[in-house]
C-alpha cells in the first residue's frame, strides 16, 4: 500500500490506477487455492482465520507459507487435529527460525501463529459458561479467540442445569468480575442459556453444541431450543461454533470502546 501511495505522490501512477492497485492489493490468491482479504484486520479488528478441518493437508501448508510470505500479522488456523499440527511444525519450522509463535491449543483445536503479542491489558471480560463437560471444547475455542481479540476469558464448565444449583454461585462470579458479555455452550436439549438470560442483564451469545442422545444428536434439538428462547436477549450461533460466538462478543465489545 505504501508503495503505491509513493507512486500516486510522485506521479508516477494517476488517481484511477492506484484506486485500481489498492483495490487489487486487498486480496491475495494463493496459487489457485485461497484468496485471503489482508485488509481484514484494518476492518474489522480481528485477523484473517483459515478452517483447517476440510482442506487437504498440502493445501493448508501452501497457505501458511503464502501467507506469512505477504502478511506480517498474525494468522489462526481453527480446528486443525493435534497430527497435522505436528506436522506442520515440522514443515514450518523455518518460520520459528524467524520468530513466528506457533501457539496450539489442543482442547480448542486452534492454532496461532503469531508475530505480534498479544495485548496486555484486556479490554474487557467475556464470560464463558459451558453446561457440561462434552462443551467443553467448544468453549475452549470461544476462549481462545476471546482472549486473540484482546479480551480476557472468566469461564466457569460442567454448571449445566442437571445440576442447577452448581449456577447460581458462578453467575454471581461472573457479575463481580463485570463480565459484559457471557458466551453460553449446551447440548442436549440447551436449556441453559435460557436459563441464564433469566437473570442477567447482559447479552447472551448461546452456543448449541452436538452433544446428545438420539432426537438430540448432532445439537438440532439444542439449537431449535435456544432460537425458541422465551428469554429475551439472546442471540444463537451455529452449532459448536465457538469462533463465531467468540468474534460475535468481541464485535460487541468493540462497539463500545
Amino acid at each position: 500500500m505504501r508503495k503505491i501511495l509513493e507512486e500516486f505522490k510522485n506521479n508516477e501512477i494517476s488517481l484511477e490506477e492506484c484506486e485500481k492497485l489498492l483495490k487489487a492489493d486487498n486480496v491475495l490468491e494463493f496459487e489457485g487455492v485461497a484468496n485471503f482479504d489482508t485488509s481484514r484486520t484494518n476492518r474489522t479488528g480481528f485477523p484473517e482465520a483459515v478452517y483447517a478441518e476440510s482442506k487437504s493437508y498440502d493445501d493448508l501448508l501452501t497457505i501458511i507459507e503464502n501467507y506469512f510470505k505477504n502478511s506480517k500479522e498474525n494468522l489462526i488456523v481453527t480446528r486443525l487435529s493435534e497430527e497435522r499440527f505436528n506436522r506442520l511444525r515440522e514443515d514450518l519450522r523455518y518460520l520459528m527460525d524467524e520468530g513466528v509463535v506457533f501457539d496450539y491449543n489442543k482442547q480448542a483445536r486452534i492454532l496461532i501463529l503469531r508475530i505480534e503479542p498479544k495485548t496486555s491489558k484486556p479490554l474487557a471480560n467475556i464470560g464463558i459458561i459451558t453446561a457440561g463437560t462434552s462443551d467443553i471444547e467448544v468453549g475452549e475455542e470461544a476462549k481462545v479467540i476471546v482472549e486473540e481479540g484482546g479480551c480476557a476469558a472468566i469461564t466457569a464448565y460442567d454448571v449445566g442445569v442437571a445440576g442447577i444449583h452448581r449456577l447460581f454461585p458462578v453467575i454471581a462470579d461472573m457479575i463481580k468480575e463485570d463480565v459484559k458479555v457471557l458466551i453460553v455452550c449446551a447440548g442436549m436439549e440447551g436449556a441453559l442459556p435460557t436459563v441464564i438470560a433469566g437473570l442477567v442483564d447482559i447479552p447472551i451469545i448461546a452456543v448449541p453444541t452436538s452433544v446428545g442422545y438420539g432426537v438430540g444428536e448432532g445439537g438440532f434439538v439444542a439449537l431449535n431450543s435456544m432460537l425458541q428462547s422465551c428469554a429475551p436477549g439472546i442471540s444463537v450461533v451455529n452449532i459448536d461454533n465457538g469462533f463465531g460466538a467468540a468474534i460475535f462478543a468481541l464485535t460487541i465489545i468493540k462497539s463500545f470502546l
